[in-house]
């Protein structure tokens, strides 16, 4: 019920005598959803939010208690305070300051009516308006469960929900993929940006819904939750439901129906896991084969179960590892991560929890990887299904992606499997957030130096570079900027003085400088190598 309903002069039953308002006249569309009689000086374990609070003022002993009082009746929600007048009399004038400052409408109850008749009142008023919403929430309720067990899947029943409504809802993961829609298709840019919001409000615990704004537009952020997931259905988890509105505006009848549709999006994400713990046994028999050297005849016959009758299957691995986090963690998100970024693929990917992070054995159509310096699209899609992470808001987590050539028989996964962890590693010697390595990039100086320890890669550079540093620092010089221009410009004088914006002799002084300090000639090729990658090493 809303607060005006409260005023009237009893006769025409739109309100009950022997209650004034003092405060909060622009404030009577407010919702009473229950209604709380206390005298304690902090009520606040009792309080619910949207109570109508009725007091006899026991807790006043002097006029400084009035501000502690409404402010702990503000902060757990409380709609409205109503005083009565039996005990004190008039109400005192630092409860009405306090009300006012808070901006909490208040009420004086009067000696004639008691406060058994007023809460019988409220009550009565909110059960007949609750009884009139739950005929149609029981009637939508019916619909969206019919929906969904006829077959229509999430997106049968967020359309029906939003026809009904007039809204528009998506269902997102972490990392942005489109689950669900119920209006139009999201561009993927604003995905990306919703998946950042999420796993922000993901980290920081917020409270739910999250409102965000963005390309000015308005969402609430809900989060749904999974089988075996955290009790509290306000924990965020991988899914989340995106609707553009503010929906703490919504009236109690819509608040019910999308608390009924995020429960409907909950069941259609506990059969996502189903079928995808299906897709992890198999993952994790195959990897416990190669890490058997068990027959690749054996391993092969596995792998035919997975390929659900496709033809001319080639196969590649994915690695995913998070240093960031606790080793069980890591796990978890790897695995999510891999198998939200490889869904709707023509055959699902293989996906287990494993080792520091998770593995995906990817079943791949066609022919071989067509061009061994470009990006397989493995690769690329990995890269752009996690954009998500790699931003400033989406957290501090780090991911290493590390992905193998394709390979069409059983025998060459053990190789494709090693090929993908080092791809791996080579990913976490990088500064981004998101590093995502191909195949490709290990026919590379990279792959090289991400093999040599870090003992030894911090000698080789210190060697080279150490005498060059310190000579920049005690003369203001900068004879390692010149170094890597002058090997950027592939040695050209010319072309190296122009970028450094200074004469040619003043470039070949700098030059003569780093050949003495470092015992090197930079016109020997050996010598342009290992600066090369000295400089690469920092």
């Amino acid at each position: 019920m809303r607060l005006r309903a409260l005023l009237g002069d009893g006769i025409t039953g739109s309100g009950i005598s022997g209650i004034r308002l003092l405060v909060g006249e622009g404030e009577l569309d407010r919702t009473v959803r229950a209604v709380m009689t206390t005298d304690l000086h902090d009520p606040s374990r009792y309080l619910t939010a949207g109570a109508l609070v009725l007091t006899g003022m026991g807790w006043r002993s002097g006029p400084e208690d009035s501000d502690r009082f409404v402010r702990v009746l503000t902060k757990g929600g409380a709609t409205a305070l109503a005083a009565g007048q039996a005990e004190i009399g008039d109400i005192p004038p630092d409860l009405v300051t306090a009300c006012e400052r808070h901006h909490l409408p208040l009420f004086a109850v009067e000696e004639e009516l008691s406060f058994a008749h007023l809460t019988e009142f409220v009550v009565r008023r909110i059960s007949a308006e609750r009884a009139t919403d739950l005929t149609a929430v029981v009637d939508r309720h019916r619909r969206l469960v019919q929906a969904a067990a006829g077959g229509a899947g999430l997106d049968g029943v967020l359309g029906l929900v939003a026809a009904d409504i007039d809204i528009h809802c998506w269902v997102l993961s972490l990392t942005g993929r489109q689950a669900a829609a119920g209006g139009p298709d999201l561009p993927p840019g604003l995905r990306v940006k919703m998946a950042r919001a999420h796993l922000g409000a993901r980290e920081r615990k917020a409270r739910v819904p999250f409102r965000y704004r963005v390309d000015g537009r308005s969402f609430s952020l809900l989060p749904v939750s999974e089988a075996g997931g955290s009790v509290d259905p306000d924990a965020w988890g991988d899914w989340f439901l995106a609707v553009e509105d503010d929906v703490t505006d919504w009236p109690d009848r819509h608040q019910a129906l999308l608390g009924e549709l995020v429960r409907l999006v909950s069941v259609g994400r506990d059969r996502v896991e189903d079928q995808r713990r299906r897709t992890r046994r198999l993952s994790e028999d195959v990897l416990n084969l190669l890490a058997s050297g068990a027959d690749p005849v054996e391993v092969a016959a596995r792998l035919r179960v997975a390929e659900e009758g496709a033809g001319g299957t080639r196969w590649q691995f994915a690695t995913a590892a998070l240093p960031d986090l606790p080793s069980g963690d890591a796990q978890r998100l790897a695995r999510v991560l891999l198998e939200e970024a490889l869904a709707d693929q023509p055959i699902p990917a293989l996906v287990s929890a494993t080792g520091p992070g998770a593995v995906a054995l990817i079943p791949c159509e066609g022919p071989g990887d067509p061009d061994g310096t470009e990006p397989d699209p493995t690769t690329r899609l990995l890269r752009e299904r996690l954009a998500a992470f790699d931003g400033p808001t989406a957290g501090g987590v780090r991911v290493h992606i590390g992905v193998s050539a394709r390979v069409a028989r059983a025998d060459g996964l053990r190789g494709a499997l090693e090929e993908a962890w080092h791809a791996g590693r080579i990913a976490g010697t990088r500064s981004g957030r998101v590093e995502v390595v191909g195949h490709a990039e290990l026919a590379s100086h990279v792959a090289l130096l991400a093999a040599v320890p870090e003992d030894v890669r911090r000698a080789f550079r210190g060697r080279l570079l150490e005498p060059l540093r310190a000579y920049d620092e005690s003369h203001q010089a900068d004879l390692v900027t010149t170094l890597e221009v002058f090997l950027d410009c592939d040695g050209s004088w010319t072309r190296c003085a122009a970028r450094l914006h200074v004469h040619v002799n003043t470039l070949r002084y700098r030059i003569g400088r780093i050949e003495e300090l470092t015992g090197r000639q930079l016109a020997r090729l050996e010598d342009k190598v290992d600066f090369f990658l000295a400089l690469r090493l920092r």
